[in-house]
């Protein structure tokens, strides 16, 4: 177990390895590393990039943290209920128009005491300059800043660990993206012979390789054993066409577990689409990073899976 130092944030490490045993990965051997066991609250690899920095702005006497995120932001919710865990005040401040009712991801993190503000699109875009940040802080007083999606150097150093858990002779180590920073940490722990591979789930993720060559060097750290795949984005972030959702359907009644939608999901689809073309070897055992929490189920019989286009 590992605190973040607030003595709130307990996390359970390391995550636990779980096999998947599908004939749809044609030899290629499939384990989970359940990061979304790490912390009820605080899963996965938000956690992972949030620990370091909630450290740092104890150390600095920081009593609010700000951050941002979209509507559906697991960032956002993330923050909400570790900044109350560990007695900081929050502040969300969120891509676009306000609507109501709030979804349940913003509904949850003004539970947890978040304070949500709203920016136009067009400001949101301009959110890390100094004009924004400024205005910002006239607003809210004096805070301990966080990028969109926890991003930074703290956070890659947060993340460098996740290889080294793994107790078990693998080739590739995979992970969702949206902003890079986990890919860019767990692609640094790696030993020689690894690989990892990350797979955008957004629209146009082409750019994220220079994310992560940027918050590498942020770090300190290095690692060129990486790649990005950009195919596998379904439509772009938080999009869940009915391919998608086939998928999900089809992995949780053989498997007893829902992947989530917005990362794992694509991931996961992403890495049995490159099984059958055989981009992925036979004989190649792969960790994939489940990061977003999902539910167990009872286990199902069979089904006929979907055929992903």
């Amino acid at each position: 177990m590992e605190s973040t130092g607030c003595g709130h944030l307990t996390a359970r490490l390391p995550s636990p390895l779980e096999e998947v045993r599908d004939p749809r990965l044609h030899g290629v051997r499939l384990l989970l590393k359940r990061e979304d066991l790490i912390h009820p609250e605080v899963p996965g690899n938000k956690w992972r990039k949030l620990h370091r920095n909630l450290v740092r702005a104890h150390e600095a006497g920081a009593t609010t943290l700000l951050t941002f995120g979209g509507a559906y932001s697991n960032h956002i919710r993330a923050v909400a209920a570790a900044g109350r865990a560990c007695g900081f005040a929050t502040v969300g401040v969120i891509r676009g128009e306000e609507h109501r009712p709030l979804n349940p991801v913003l509904e949850y993190a003004a539970a947890q005491g978040m304070r949500l503000v709203h920016l136009d699109r067009a400001t949101y875009r301009d959110k890390h300059t100094p004009g924004v940040i400024a205005g910002l802080r006239e607003r809210f007083g004096d805070f301990h800043l966080l990028p969109e999606g926890g991003s930074n150097a703290e956070a890659v150093l947060g993340c460098v660990p996740v290889a080294a858990e793994i107790d078990t002779g693998f080739d590739v180590l995979c992970c969702a993206c949206g902003t890079g920073g986990t890919l860019a940490g767990v692609a640094a722990g790696l030993g020689p012979g690894r690989r990892a591979l990350g797979f955008s789930v957004l629209k146009g993720g082409g750019f994220l390789a220079d994310e992560v060559r940027r918050l590498q060097r942020e770090a300190g750290v290095s690692g060129g054993n990486w790649e990005i795949e950009t195919g596998y984005h379904f439509g772009g972030y938080a999009r869940c066409p009915d391919g998608l959702r086939a998928f999900i359907d089809d992995f949780r009644d053989r498997h007893g577990l829902e992947p989530e939608r917005v990362y794992v999901a694509k991931m996961l689809a992403g890495i049995y689409d490159l099984a059958a073309r055989g981009r992925l070897r036979p004989g190649t055992t792969v960790v994939a990073l489940v990061t977003g929490p999902a539910e167990f189920r009872a286990q199902a019989p069979p089904v006929q899976p979907p055929r992903l286009e």
